[in-house]
């Protein structure tokens, strides 16, 4: 017998020997964050065309990726594929969600979304009000959050009577920053979300194209900001009459989903899930 040197495989046992798995697809719908692992980008899918993906971070930067692996959402890696096409017979609501027919609305859950203002909430029905229809979910206005605490005391929050929360102009440093900070670390902060968006007023949650604007024009601290905005635009803004008539013109732009900021987008649909667990 002779020793054959190179006769066996010497890794043939070795049990750490890597194995390939593949990160499941994920539909790029607007709205949904996305962080791509590469550059480490990290931001909301604005919209797809063909086989790329524009991702919009929080400070408005957009950029272009193609779609596929190395993305992740929650930190869960994923392939990043368009969304599948429908069938034309298939109806779809506002925000972009299979239509129910024949479907009567739910008695209410007893979990509750709060909204600053009437505007907001008007926005939310005409979007989203299909869906909470069908999900049973009242959305309700508050006028305002300088007293939040107070009303989540009043409304008393449970495992089973969850709040979910839309504010305005959630920026680092703001007064509604520091509400919310109050609330996460307050005795409801496990039944409570609080979710925002960077914008003054839910007026600019509308993108600008839909009035025929690049940008929304800037308003100086000093002046207030919906009269600053319809006097910036031509518009009637000398009692609240005018600014009501103003935001219908808004609103009556908006045709669904695809006329709203993505972030606005997706911390209404984080509210959402949060109060339908």
């Amino acid at each position: 017998m002779t020793d054959d040197r190179y006769g066996e495989d010497v890794l043939a046992g070795n049990s750490r020997r890597p194995t390939i798995s593949v990160a499941p697809d994920a539909e790029a719908r607007p709205g949904i964050e996305v962080e791509e692992l590469a550059s480490g980008f990290y931001g909301v899918v604005k919209r797809v065309e063909g086989k790329l993906v524009h991702l919009e971070d929080f400070d408005g930067m957009t950029r272009v990726f193609p779609l596929g692996t190395g993305f992740a959402i929650d930190d869960t890696p994923v392939t990043l594929v368009a969304v599948k096409t429908l069938p034309k017979t298939t109806a779809r609501t506002a925000s972009g969600s299979f239509a129910v027919s024949d479907q009567r609305a739910r008695v209410a859950l007893p979990s509750r979304i709060f909204v600053e203002g009437r505007h907001d909430a008007e926005l939310v029905e005409k979007v989203w009000g299909a869906d909470l229809r069908v999900e049973g979910v009242v959305v309700e206005y508050l006028e305002g959050v300088d007293d939040l605490g107070a009303m989540l005391d009043a409304f008393a929050p449970t495992k089973e009577r969850r709040v979910g929360v839309l504010v305005d102009h959630l920026v680092t440093g703001s007064k509604e920053s520091r509400i919310a900070d109050a609330v996460a670390r307050g005795p409801h902060r496990r039944n409570v979300l609080v979710v925002g968006h960077p914008f003054v007023d839910v007026w600019q949650g509308v993108k600008p194209g839909r009035l025929g604007l690049e940008t929304w024009p800037v308003i100086p601290r000093s002046v207030e900001w919906k009269h600053g905005i319809c006097e910036a635009l031509g518009w009637p803004h000398d009692d609240q009459a005018d600014i009501a008539r103003a935001w219908q013109r808004i609103l009556g732009r908006v045709r669904s989903y695809a006329d709203l900021e993505p972030v606005l987008l997706a911390r209404v649909e984080q509210l959402i899930d949060f109060v339908t667990a």
